[in-house]
Formats: structure tokens, C-alpha cells, sequence
């Protein structure tokens, strides 16, 4: 197994590829600019964008391998692994990095929204690939940052630096907002009918029986996709989130069980629910009322 370079802070990335070392908390690398920078497979403690200004091979995300072409952006979250495989080996490579600590976020508003930026759990197969102008608004904010941690520090230089990376997610959030959209009625324009025909045959094939209620994260592994991709996709087409439409069809699926005779806890059985009173919940959630008074309502 190749072996992996532990990113718990962010100047261990820096300091493995030679870059300088701006601030404990903030990384702002500009690959152009080094002259001895090596590959590696990097476990992540630490939150991380990469813009990549060349086609780039081989690159790995968990144990799959892709290629990405010119100016493309990928993010990581603290547990992730991911980088290129051939570690060690000298290269001369363009773009920019930005990494920072999970103790920047302590008690500021951005650490509480870091959970919307869902693009930090997408695969390098579902990278941000930006034109001209978006990497130029983005390195721009960058070399800002930079600026800033080559000052001396005071006590507003953690605040401007965290307003700054701010600003960088928001760009990838509305950059990646027109890419779904593009990608939602374009290359996956048939991602709905293939997830409702994907959970109609996952109880063709009983795999209730085994595994429970059909997941989001199931889904989006049978369509190749990464679970948070998966889901921002559907919420592109439907305007709901990927669990939505399944509960949806669960409903769905469970009025015709209850319609055919079955009892309340032979449809949750079947609907491969664990306690019947999670289904009872869940369909009065759904429809307003109990199925056991949903089927008084049909005498």
C-alpha cells in the first residue's frame, strides 16, 4: 500500500511539497511558484480546495482512480483521503491549493454552515470544472488571502481571512449550482426515471429483506454517483431532497400494500421497516392520518 501523508495540520501539506509556510490555521499554496514539488496520497485532518491549472492523471479518491482536465476543483473534508498514487515523485505542476483547520471555524458563524457546502464530500469524478472567469474570481479572493497571512498578524487578520474563505465557498456553491444544472438536463436528464426504476427493482429483487429501507446512500452507489452529488442532483430536478422522493415512493408503495389486504405490520415487513410503529409515524407523517385510519377512511 502506498504510503499516505497524515495532513493533520494544514502546514504538513505545505511543508511536504516545499511551500511556505504562512499561518498555523490557513494554507494559500501556488503550485507555479515551487520548484521541487512531489506527489503524495494524503489522509485529511483539515478542510481543502484544489484548483488544478493542467490535465492531472491517476488521481485517487478512496479506491477509485480518475483523470481531470484543465481547471479543475475539488474539495476534501477532515477524513478523507485522497491525491495521487505515484508518492514521492518530483513534479512541476500549476495551480492553487487552500487549506484550512477545523479550529478557524470554532465558534464562528461559517463553522456552523460548513455542513451546507456538500460539495466538500463529492468525488473527484463530480470536480468543479470552471471557465476562465470563475477561476480568475476565486484565485483572485486567494491571492487576498495570501496577502493577508504575509502581514504581520493582529486582531483582525483571523476575521478578514475567514470572511475571504467565505467568500471562496460561496463562489463554488453558485459555480457548482449552474453545473448541476447544466448536468441536470443535459448529462443527467434520465437520473430520475433511473433512481425510481432503481428502488422499484430493489424490492423486485427483496433486498429490503437483507438491508431495510432503500438509502440515499445506496442509490447513488447503484448510479455511480457520490451520496451528497446524488442528492443535490435530485434537489436540481425535483426541488426535494433524494430522501423525500423515497419516502414518497415508500407511501406510495405502501397504500397499494395496505389496499391489497394487508395488515399494518405485514406492510411495514414487507416495506422492510424494523418496527412497525416507524411505519405508522412515518405514513401519518406522509398523509395526515394512521394507515389504520386510512383504511376505515376507503369503507
Amino acid at each position: 500500500m502506498d504510503k499516505i501523508l497524515k495532513v493533520q495540520h494544514v502546514n504538513d501539506y505545505a511543508r511536504y511539497i516545499g511551500a511556505p509556510e504562512l499561518h498555523p490555521l490557513v494554507s494559500v499554496i501556488h503550485y507555479d511558484e515551487l520548484e521541487h514539488c512531489r506527489h503524495s496520497l494524503n489522509s485529511y485532518d483539515v478542510y481543502a480546495m484544489f484548483i488544478g491549472d493542467e490535465e492531472l492523471e491517476n488521481l485517487s479518491y478512496g479506491q477509485l482512480q480518475y483523470d481531470l482536465h484543465r481547471h479543475a476543483l475539488m474539495c476534501v473534508s477532515p477524513g478523507q483521503i485522497g491525491g495521487k498514487t505515484d508518492v514521492g515523485e518530483e513534479i512541476q505542476t500549476k495551480g492553487w491549493a487552500l487549506l484550512f483547520d477545523t479550529e478557524l471555524l470554532r465558534n464562528t458563524e461559517l463553522g456552523r454552515r460548513m455542513h451546507g457546502y456538500t460539495y466538500f464530500s463529492y468525488s473527484v469524478s463530480e470536480a468543479l470544472l470552471l471557465t476562465d472567469e470563475q477561476r480568475q474570481s476565486i484565485v483572485s479572493l486567494l491571492e487576498l488571502i495570501r496577502q493577508e497571512l504575509q502581514h504581520e498578524e493582529d486582531a483582525h487578520t483571523l476575521r478578514i481571512v475567514t470572511s475571504l474563505i467565505e467568500q471562496v465557498l460561496e463562489l463554488i456553491a453558485r459555480y457548482y449550482s449552474l453545473q448541476l444544472s447544466t448536468s441536470a438536463t443535459s448529462t443527467n436528464s434520465d437520473l430520475l426515471p433511473r433512481f425510481e426504476q432503481l428502488l422499484r427493482q430493489y424490492y423486485d429483487d427483496n433486498l429490503q429483506q437483507q438491508h431495510g429501507l432503500p438509502s440515499v446512500k445506496y442509490c447513488a452507489q447503484q448510479l455511480f454517483l457520490s451520496p451528497n452529488y446524488f442528492g443535490d442532483l435530485i434537489r436540481e430536478l425535483t426541488n426535494e431532497s433524494a430522501t423525500s422522493h423515497i419516502r414518497r415512493f415508500l407511501m406510495q408503495r405502501a397504500q397499494q400494500i395496505l389496499v391489497s389486504g394487508a395488515s399494518i405490520t405485514e406492510t411495514a415487513e414487507r416495506l422492510g421497516f424494523e418496527y412497525p410503529q416507524h411505519f405508522t409515524r412515518l405514513f401519518k407523517k406522509h398523509f395526515g392520518m394512521t394507515p389504520s385510519a386510512y383504511l376505515k377512511s376507503r369503507i
